[in-house]
């Protein structure tokens, strides 16, 4: 890390968090997002040319946003306007807006930078607007959220969203070595305590300086066992309302789509260790039994609701183990979408055809004028027919005969498939067996 003589006005660094004063000095020094600073990437090449643009820094708590901003403003010659969209309101950007413009009739620009800016409204954003165009100031938004669904329009239309990377191991112990030279000795962990260390941190440098400094008086040699005595664990990263928690059940429904058992009992993990309610994987689970597998093993959503029910039957821990089998099955499951293609094709020509009457031999007939009218004239009662199908045309009149479902060759479809296919070559030899039929076997209906 590059040195500056401290100042006079400065407390002593003893007495500064180590947080604090292991803060890069430079956009060099920071750690785990060469993506964006190396000088061959977006920032780094904005910074290399002493020009940026509006921007979102998008990542993780402990990455490094605040840091960036800082750093930005110092090499391009900004001056460094902190907000936090917590506790500030119109009023304080006003006056950072007011302030802004008088520094540009000087020649300065102004880099805003503005903490949590999701948790600015609507109209707190559209404030940003005018001040963005016209190079008043250049925005620096920070957000742990997706900008997707918590940034308006108008203001990502005006700004650069640029992914911070959760901190890798590498760039943890990094970290970590830099804290030892300034704490002036190595921590006093063994080698599997110092691995234990850096994957409590979650991927948060912030929280692993915090670590350190809780374990660099603690008698040497401490293990991991010791260590997790002396150090609380860094809470999973889940919101159950936010991104986290739709991405996660997707990685679970996706692991099972691809038929990976470990890997979908690893993101049911993920899940539950963040909080997640049972309730809502069990009933994601079913929709999967439903939409992914269906009819290529029927007793998949069978599986699913009895996963559900010992669940509301036991709760938790025990009742999660059945979660866990019903994931398992239907990772390992024959899939299909079959039946949701096909009712999803049916659901398409339902609204296009509109209310076509169905065919009058399927009609029931309980009162005369319904007989005279042709109800249930010429029905085929299946199941007394030589091979118990009548090829009998159900569509509505004038609407010719279309194919919803189609069936895959996997597991239980593939009989299904040899059955309409031996239907499809029986009804052919028979057209127009509804209008051919006399047989009087009343409706079963």
């Amino acid at each position: 890390m590059s040195e500056q003589p401290p100042s006079l006005f400065e407390m002593e660094d003893s007495s500064r968090p180590l947080a604090d004063r292991l803060r890069p000095r430079t956009l060099a020094d920071v750690v785990g997002q060469d993506h964006l600073l190396a000088a061959h990437a977006p920032i780094g090449r904005m910074v290399g040319v002493q020009r940026l643009v509006s921007m979102i820094l998008w990542g993780p708590p402990g990455c490094g946003k605040t840091t960036i901003a800082r750093l930005l403003a110092e090499q391009t010659n900004l001056v460094f306007e902190p907000l936090s969209a917590t506790f500030s309101g119109v009023a304080d950007l006003r006056k950072v807006f007011q302030a802004a413009q008088r520094r540009r009739e000087i020649g300065q620009g102004t880099l805003l930078f503005v903490d949590e800016i999701h948790r600015f409204n609507r109209a707190q954003q559209d404030s940003f607007l005018p001040y963005v165009e016209d190079g008043t100031i250049v925005l620096v938004g920070a957000t742990t959220e997706n900008p997707s669904f918590e940034l308006n329009g108008a203001l990502l239309s005006r700004c650069q969203v640029f992914v911070l990377k959760r901190l890798d191991d590498a760039a943890l112990n990094t970290i970590t070595k830099r804290a030892e030279d300034t704490l002036g000795a190595p921590l006093p962990l063994d080698g599997n305590a110092r691995q234990a260390l850096v994957a409590m941190a979650d991927g948060d440098g912030r929280y692993l300086l915090n670590m350190i400094e809780q374990v660099q008086s603690l008698p040497a040699p401490v293990g991991p066992t010791t260590l997790a005595a002396a150090v609380q664990k860094r809470s999973p990263q889940y919101d159950k309302a936010q991104e986290g928690h739709y991405n996660l059940i997707s990685a679970l429904h996706k692991s099972m789509r691809g038929s990976d058992p470990d890997a979908a009992l690893y993101w049911l993990a993920r899940m539950l260790d963040g909080g997640e309610d049972p309730l809502f994987i069990a009933r994601r689970i079913t929709r999967f039994a439903t939409e992914d597998i269906g009819m290529a093993d029927p007793n998949a959503v069978q599986q699913a609701l009895a996963a559900w029910d010992v669940y509301e039957r036991l709760g938790s821990p025990e009742g999660e183990l059945a979660i866990a089998q019903a994931v398992i099955y239907l990772a390992t499951a024959p899939k299909s979408i079959g039946v949701y293609r096909g009712f999803n094709r049916a659901c398409d020509a339902a609204r296009r055809t509109g209310s076509l009457m169905p065919p009058a031999h399927i009609l029931n007939a309980p009162t005369r004028l319904m007989k005279d009218l042709g109800y249930g004239k010429g029905y085929q009662y299946d199941p007394d027919t030589e091979t118990g199908f009548s090829g009998a045309d159900y569509f509505p009149e004038g609407m010719p005969r279309q194919t919803f479902y189609e069936p895959t060759t996997n597991g239980y479809e593939r009989a299904i498939t040899e059955r309409i296919h031996h239907w499809a070559e029986m009804r052919a030899a028979v057209p127009n067996a509804s209008t051919r039929n006399d047989s009087t076997t009343p409706d079963p209906d």
